[in-house]
């Protein structure tokens, strides 16, 4: 779902390989100045320029040399999405250390995962089309976090009963079996991480 780096610079740059080109394009500018080089001068840097320019775009440049960015993550197609109240995974709410597990699942499985907060009123009518949306996404696990998303899920769940589902709440009870629900409070993070596993485990 917004899965959702920093570049280093140096002050100093090492000229690029492709330098020697604009500088031999100048120095035959400089070199054939005046009357009588001027036609023979204008056929030359129009060549040293095509030349260069071919030059480029064949490899010759930096970038052709430049190594991957080994820190690109390359993604498994598995989602995990989180839908939250209106205050999405602000520091010290229980979506914060939910979304805190979904990035450590994601680090160890590779599975994709975002998060949506529900903006408006907070109501299970209103919640409802958002998580609808998160069904038709296809993603592999849902998970909500907030009263209203919890009982939007619990009804949701029936119609979907292959998806699995992981419900946050204190005194939550569910008879549904696609429907998995963890407490607040200490061990969240660790049991959303592994609702994750799960879920990237089923969709092998």
């Amino acid at each position: 779902m917004k899965t959702r780096r920093n570049w280093r610079s140096s002050s100093k740059k090492t000229p690029g390989r492709g330098a020697w080109v604009l500088g031999a394009v100048n120095g035959a500018a400089r070199a054939l100045r005046g009357r009588r080089g001027w036609a023979a001068g204008g056929a030359a840097v129009a060549l040293l320029a095509l030349a260069g320019g071919l030059w480029l775009f064949l490899g010759g440049g930096d970038s052709a040399n430049t190594p991957p960015d080994t820190r690109a993550r390359e993604y498994r197609d598995v989602d995990a999405c989180l839908l939250t109240g209106e205050d999405g995974i602000a520091q010290g709410t229980p979506a914060a250390s939910v979304w805190e597990g979904m990035q450590q699942a994601s680090e160890e499985t590779r599975a994709r995962v975002t998060y949506v907060p529900v903006t408006g009123e907070q109501s299970v009518d209103n919640v409802r089309p958002f998580l609808n949306g998160l069904v038709q996404r296809q993603c592999e696990v849902v998970l909500t976090v907030g009263a209203p998303q919890v009982r939007a899920a619990e009804a949701v769940a029936g119609e979907h009963p292959s998806l699995p589902f992981v419900v946050v709440g204190a005194g939550v009870k569910t008879a549904k079996d696609n429907v998995t629900v963890v407490p607040p409070g200490e061990g969240l993070k660790s049991a959303v991480a592994q609702a994750i596993r799960d879920a990237v485990r089923d969709a092998k």
